[in-house]
C-alpha cells in the first residue's frame, strides 16, 4: 500500500519507539511539526527520548521545559525557538561537529538513530517522495535510522537532485498539510551594504559561490548584478539568488564541478523561493556529505566561500559558534567550505562581519578571544576578513602583518587600543608608531576597481600591513626607475624605511596604491602620494609605476584621484619636482593642468597646479 492509497492522521508510536531511544528531527524549513505534535499526544509510557537535529525553524515544542521528561535536546547546530534556552538551562546539549561529518556519526554508531522523523512531498506515480527544501543531513538520517516516520505534506516542493525517498523506505506516516516557515530578506543598513560591496570586489567573473542567509549574504548578492557567469555550490540558498539566476548572472556555465547546475543541500526563504525551487531543473539538492565535502568543494575552480563570525582575533582566529561561554549557533558548514575554497584553484575563503556589535560599544576585531569563546576556523584557514572598513588579506602574512591588516579594518575608535594590546603579546617594532588611518574621500568603500589592458586592479590607500609588499615593489624596480624616482641609485629599502613609508597619517598626507589580486593575496603595482606642506597649504606629489605597466593610464588615474582628494580637503595647490629627462612623467603632470615654474636646479622641473582662485579661495574646476 502506498501513501496515496491510505490516509493516516496518527502513528502507532509504540511499534517504533521506546524510552531512551534517539530520534532525528528534520532540518531547517522541513521540521515535521504535525508529526512531533502527534508523538507528544501519544507519548504515554515514553520518556528520555533524545532528539538530534541541526537548525530547526519551528516552535520546537520538544525543547520546552514542560516536555523535559519526554525529550532531551541534543543539537548539532543551535538555532530556532526554545533550543538555545534549553541548552543554556542544562535541559539540552550542544554537540559540535562539521556538517560533512554528521553522516558518519549516524552510520558509525557515535549517534545511532532509532527513528528519523521527516517531512516529504506526496509520492509521484513511481512511489518517490521528495525531501524537498531540506536534503542536508536528512538524507543520511533516512539511510541510518531503524525506522523512518514521515509527515507527507502537499505543500512541500519537489526538488531535483538526490532528494528522493521511496515509500518502501518509510515505515509509517501521517498526511498533514503545513505551510513552510518563511524568512524574508532583511532591511539593509549602510554598514552592511558596505560589507557587501567589499566582498563583491573579491568575487571575479566565473566564480562559484557558497553563501548563507542574513543581512551580509543578501548585501553581497545585491552587489553582484554586474558580474558574469557565476555559479552556486553552497550548503544553502535564499531569495537573493532568484533575481541573479533569472538575469543570467548565476548560470553555472563556468563551474568545473556539477557544470550547469546550482548545487545545494537546503534552502530557506520566502514562499517565492520555495516556488522557485519546485521542480526547477537548474537547482539540484544533494546530501551534506556530498555538497559539504571539502574535496568535492575544491573541484570547483575559483570557489569563493563567504561566512560570518562573532569575533576575529588579531592572529586571524575565527569564533563563530559562541559568545564567550554561551553557545550560540554551531560549527555548521563553515570549516567545510573554508577548507574547500582554500584547496580550490583560484579559491578564496572570506569571513565577513561588522566591525562592532550593534550598539557600537564593542569591537568584533579583538586582541584576544573572549574568555570561553571557541575557535571554529583556525588562523591558518582564512584568506580574507571583511568589515565595513575594508578587506584584510591574511594569507601568507606573519602574525605582525595580520594584526596590522585586521587593525586597519577595525572601527577607527578601537584601532589605537588594538595596536597597544597587540604589543603586549606579539612583537611590533618601535618604529611602528601609529595605527592605520583611512581615506574617506575615496568613497563609502575606500577602494575602487580599474581595468587597464583587460586586467583588473584595485585602487586603495597604502596601509601599515603593506610594509613587505612595498619592499617587494621597490626591489622590482630597475636602476633607471630608482634614479627617476629618488634622483640617485638607491640600493636598499630597509624594513624600518618601508614601515615609515606605509605608516601614513592619511588625514594629512596621502598615499595611494594600485594592487593586483591573486588567490594568494595581492601585490603593489603603483604608488602615489603627496606630502602635506602646512606653510603653503599644499601637497608635494610623487609616484612610481611598475615598469611593465607604464603607458596604460595608471599614472594619470592616480594623479586624478589625488587632485580630487586635495580639492575636497581644500588644499590651495599641488606641487611636484620631476627630472628634466623624465619626459613621460612631465606629460602626465602637464596633461593634468600642472604648470612649469622657475627652478633653481637645472636638472629638475618644478610644476604647480593651483586648486583655488586667488580672489575667492574657491576650488577651481579642472
Amino acid at each position: 500500500m502506498t501513501a496515496q492509497d491510505e490516509q493516516r492522521d496518527s502513528v502507532k508510536w509504540g511499534d517504533y519507539l521506546k524510552s531512551g531511544n534517539r530520534i532525528f528531527i528534520g532540518s531547517n524549513a522541513a521540521v515535521p511539526n504535525a508529526l512531533i505534535d502527534d508523538l507528544i499526544a501519544n507519548s504515554k509510557g515514553l520518556h528520555d527520548i533524545e532528539t538530534v537535529h541541526i537548525l530547526t525553524l519551528s516552535e520546537n515544542v520538544w525543547a520546552k521545559s514542560e516536555h523535559k521528561d519526554l525529550f532531551k535536546v541534543n543539537s548539532l547546530f543551535i538555532g530556532g525557538k526554545n533550543i538555545r534556552e534549553a541548552i543554556a538551562e542544562g535541559r539540552g546539549d550542544y554537540t559540535p561537529c562539521f556538517i560533512s561529518d554528521v553522516p558518519r556519526l549516524f552510520n558509525e554508531n557515535s549517534l545511532p538513530l532509532d527513528a528519523a522523523l521527516i517531512m516529504v512531498s506526496p509520492p509521484d506515480e513511481y512511489g518517490y517522495c521528495s525531501l524537498g527544501v531540506s536534503v542536508d543531513i536528512v538524507s543520511a538520517a533516512v539511510k541510518a535510522a531503524k525506522y523512518v516516520i514521515a509527515q507527507i505534506n502537499p505543500k512541500m516542493p519537489r526538488t531535483n537532485g538526490h532528494s528522493f525517498v521511496h515509500v518502501n523506505q518509510i515505515h509509517s506516516w501521517i498526511n498533514a498539510e503545513q505551510d513552510l516557515p518563511q524568512i524574508f530578506a532583511p532591511e539593509m543598513d549602510r554598514r552592511t551594504e558596505q560589507i557587501g560591496q567589499y566582498v563583491s570586489m573579491l568575487i571575479d567573473n566565473g566564480a562559484t559561490l557558497q553563501i548563507g542567509i542574513g543581512k551580509i549574504p543578501e548585501a553581497v548578492l545585491t552587489y553582484l548584478g554586474n558580474h558574469k557567469d557565476l555559479g552556486i555550490h553552497s550548503e544553502m540558498i535564499s531569495d537573493g539568488v532568484i533575481d541573479l539566476m533569472l538575469k543570467g548572472v548565476i548560470n553555472n556555465r563556468r563551474k568545473t564541478y556539477h557544470k550547469g547546475k546550482a548545487v545545494v543541500t537546503f534552502c530557506i526563504g520566502s514562499q517565492k523561493l520555495y516556488d522557485f525551487v519546485d521542480g526547477n531543473p537548474h537547482i539540484e539538492f544533494y546530501p551534506s556529505e556530498h555538497v559539504n565535502s571539502p574535496v568535492k568543494i575544491a573541484k570547483n575552480d575559483n570557489m569563493v566561500s563567504i561566512n560570518s563570525a562573532i569575533e576575529v582575533d588579531l592572529t586571524g582566529q575565527v569564533v563563530s559558534d559562541s559568545i564567550g561561554y554561551q553557545f550560540y549557533s554551531g560549527i555548521g558548514g563553515q570549516v567545510d567550505f573554508v577548507r574547500g575554497a582554500s584547496l580550490s584553484k583560484g579559491g578564496k575563503a572570506i569571513i565577513a562581519l561588522p566591525s562592532t556589535t550593534k550598539d557600537g560599544t564593542t569591537s568584533r576585531i579583538v586582541a584576544h578571544i573572549t574568555e570561553g569563546g571557541g575557535v571554529v576556523t583556525s588562523r591558518g584557514h582564512v584568506a580574507f576578513v571583511v568589515t565595513e572598513f575594508g578587506i584584510a588579506s591574511l594569507q601568507g602574512k606573519s602574525i605582525r602583518e595580520r594584526a596590522l591588516e585586521l587593525i586597519r579594518i577595525a572601527h577607527p575608535k578601537f584601532r589605537d587600543k588594538l595596536l597597544n594590546d597587540v604589543r603586549k603579546h606579539y612583537w611590533v617594532p618601535e618604529y611602528q608608531e601609529s595605527s592605520p588611518s583611512s581615506v574617506p574621500e575615496l568613497g563609502t568603500i575606500e577602494m575602487k576597481r580599474f581595468n587597464f589592458a583587460d586586467i583588473n586592479y584595485t585602487l586603495r590607500a597604502l596601509a601599515p600591513a603593506d610594509e613587505r609588499k612595498l619592499q617587494e615593489f621597490f626591489y622590482s624596480h630597475n636602476k633607471e626607475t630608482l634614479i627617476m624616482r629618488y634622483n640617485h641609485h638607491i640600493t636598499q629599502m630597509t624594513r624600518e624605511k618601508s614601515c615609515n613609508l606605509v605608516s601614513v597619517n592619511q588625514h594629512t598626507d596621502l598615499a595611494l596604491c594600485f594592487t593586483k589580486k591573486n588567490s594568494l593575496g595581492e601585490s603593489i603595482q603603483a604608488v602615489a602620494r603627496y606630502y602635506y606642506i602646512e606653510s603653503m597649504n599644499s601637497g608635494e606629489v610623487a609616484f612610481v609605476i611598475k615598469e611593465s605597466l607604464r603607458g596604460r593610464g595608471m599614472a594619470s588615474t592616480l594623479l586624478g584621484e589625488m587632485i580630487a582628494i586635495a580639492k575636497i580637503r581644500k588644499l590651495d595647490s599641488l606641487v611636484a619636482c620631476v627630472r628634466r629627462d623624465n619626459g613621460s612623467m612631465l606629460k602626465v603632470f602637464e596633461r593634468a593642468g600642472f604648470v612649469r615654474q622657475p627652478s633653481e636646479d637645472f636638472d629638475e622641473v618644478s610644476l604647480e597646479l593651483t586648486l583655488t582662485t586667488p580672489e575667492t579661495g574657491d576650488t577651481e574646476k579642472h
